[in-house]
């Protein structure tokens, strides 16, 4: 096992990247998206967007951040991506290889219900990412500034987590304006301080 210390800089197809978990927040992709359009330079873009990998057995490459770009960028007809390899695990067997990506935490592998599976559940490819409406409403949440963003690994996942548990999935799907203004009510009270990036509570008068 070794641990790369000076970034490896190559371009493979996205097709190539294996997931390190199972579900995006599809409204965070639609913009992604159209942040891609707009952009005048694309190649100055990627190569400022490199997308972060893990070097694992048979020579696989896994996607540990930004699988909301790889994702958009596909779905954009993107066919090639720049990565950087930030760790070389290519000598570990699977087990150890997903005992130390879940000890890293560089695995997410819950599903849209937030219940946790198997590794062998993991997508095979980017474009085998599912929905969760939780995800996009936690992303929505920090953007509208319901929270900061955190260094802590899958963050917005666990705010998802923590809004899952409050509001209904129907809200979301039937009325997005109205779940985020309950969001950011939920995300300022004290019920969430323990999580990544809570700004406080809201001051009374």
């Amino acid at each position: 096992m070794r641990s790369v210390r000076e970034p490896l800089l190559r371009t493979i197809p996205i097709a190539d990247l294996h997931p390190t978990q199972i579900t995006v927040g599809m409204r965070e992709v639609r913009e992604k998206r159209r942040h891609w359009r707009q952009a005048r330079h694309k190649a100055k873009f990627l190569g400022s967007h490199l997308i972060p990998v893990i070097a694992g057995p048979k020579l696989r490459y896994y996607v540990i951040d930004h699988h909301h770009l790889a994702l958009a960028l596909h779905e954009e007809g993107v066919t090639e991506i720049p990565i950087t390899v930030v760790a070389d695990l290519t000598k570990l067997d699977k087990g150890a290889f997903w005992t130390y990506l879940d000890n890293r935490g560089w695995t997410h592998p819950y599903d849209a219900r937030g219940r946790r599976r198997e590794y062998g559940d993991l997508p095979r490819s980017i474009a085998g990412l599912v929905d969760d409406p939780f995800r996009s409403l936690a992303g929505e949440l920090r953007h509208a500034g319901g929270f900061s963003k955190d260094t802590t690994p899958f963050s917005e996942f666990l705010w998802a987590d923590f809004l899952r548990r409050r509001i209904k999935r129907g809200r979301i799907e039937n009325s997005f304006t109205a779940a985020l203004d309950t969001a950011l009510r939920l995300a300022r009270s004290e019920d969430a301080d323990y999580l990544p990036g809570w700004c406080g509570p809201v001051a009374r008068d």
